[in-house]
């Protein structure tokens, strides 16, 4: 195993006695208790609060924002935030949605499939188009976040006639479209991957290092390891694997030996945890910049790892043509360069074999007045084919 010369053994342990002592001094707590209901999952028999109390003017933490995550949010309050670019808590806004409705174009009849519904901003405005007749069939593996999603656009009027909802794998469209009758195919399929913003912002998934919270990151809370325990179970040299493939991460071995020291004197069980560890294998004279970059790569690596996301979308990408009718056409959105490396292949080996008639000459990127009003929006990559 590499040496490291940023953190040492003893150094490893206070770094997380001083951590802890330090949440203790702030009155946070590690771990969010199965006692306490989530924004998702409220405890049963006991009427949700209208009103959390926290200290200051403005709320900081996720569970305080009341009045985003409020089944009935107030409108001045999302109107401000999305006026700012930003996004409210609990919500998503939906990427290149412009593109992406010019080039799927769903007409009145049509069948098509979101196979990443997540908050359902694009859905919705396939549904729009489909009217009348048309049909969409929406996918997501987030047990927790598809019934919330399902019942926001249930209640803007789209019944079971019209969309179609169901909790699967995007890789799982092609066996799921002879269950709901559609074994010849559909018209249109979109594919919007990576994490949603309420992923992103919970603390209780476990996402992102900028919230303390569980080490989950799974995209279906009920099945598979979690990210504390694949970590606890990853040899050095898979993981070194993990963070140059899902991270392109440069210091990838460095970075690997310290977690897999972490882990064997005692389990990362907490957002924060990991994210000190990592931080303890920098370099003392790294940017703030450079800093945050590596987090959020090193967080993106083992994501992809516990989520299995490359086999997926690689099953997804070989079943696709079979799943799309003569012309028709699928849009991809990718946020990670190993995700658009596979897509871009796909497309133009199904291109040069006849698979595909026509794919996208470049890939599209959204606007720098997009970026402007959703800095979350900067990574995304679309690509588009049509069917032959």
């Amino acid at each position: 195993m590499p040496s490291n010369k940023a953190v040492n053994g003893d150094g490893i342990a206070c770094s997380i006695k001083k951590w802890r002592a330090k949440q203790q001094a702030e009155g946070v707590s590690d771990l969010m208790t199965n006692d306490e209901p989530t924004s998702e999952e409220p405890a049963k028999g006991k009427p949700l609060r209208r009103r959390q109390r926290y200290r200051g003017t403005h709320p900081r933490n996720f569970n305080e924002k009341y009045k985003e995550l409020s089944p009935s949010p107030d409108p001045e309050t999302i109107a401000k935030l999305i006026g700012a670019g930003k996004t409210p808590a609990g919500q998503h806004r939906p990427i290149l949605v412009t593109e992406t409705m010019e080039f799927l174009a769903p007409q009145p009849g049509e069948r098509g499939a979101d196979v990443t519904f997540g908050h359902g901003g694009h859905s919705e405005r396939l549904l729009t188009g489909l009217q009348p007749g048309g049909q969409l069939l929406a996918l997501d593996v987030d047990a927790l976040q598809l019934p919330l999603t399902e019942e926001r656009l249930r209640g803007l009027g789209f019944g079971t006639e019209t969309l179609i909802v169901r909790r699967c794998n995007f890789a799982g469209l092609a066996g799921m479209l002879p269950q709901v009758g559609w074994c010849e195919g559909v018209d249109f399929v979109l594919a919007d991957l990576g994490l949603s913003s309420m992923q992103i912002d919970n603390p209780a998934r476990g996402f992102s290092y900028k919230y303390d919270g569980p080490l989950d990151m799974r995209m279906n809370p009920k099945r598979g390891l979690s990210a504390r325990d694949w970590l606890k179970r990853c040899p050095f040299d898979k993981l070194v694997r993990v963070l140059i493939d899902g991270g392109d991460e440069p210091r990838a071995e460095q970075l690997a030996a310290v977690l897999v020291e972490f882990c064997a004197r005692e389990p990362i069980n907490t957002t924060g945890q990991l994210r000190l560890a990592i931080e303890s294998a920098l370099p003392n004279d790294i940017t703030d910049a450079e800093r945050r970059s590596t987090l959020a790569r090193v967080f993106q690596a083992i994501r992809i790892a516990v989520n299995d996301e490359f086999s997926a979308l690689d099953t997804f990408l070989r079943r696709l043509p079979d799943c799309l009718l003569p012309g028709g056409k699928v849009a991809i959105l990718s946020f990670h360069s190993g995700e658009d490396r596979r897509v871009k292949h796909h497309f133009r080996s199904g291109f040069r074999s006849g698979v595909y008639r026509e794919i996208a000459p470049d890939v599209i990127r959204p606007t720098g007045q997009e970026i402007k009003a959703n800095s979350r929006s900067a990574s995304a990559k679309m690509r588009w084919a049509i069917r032959s």
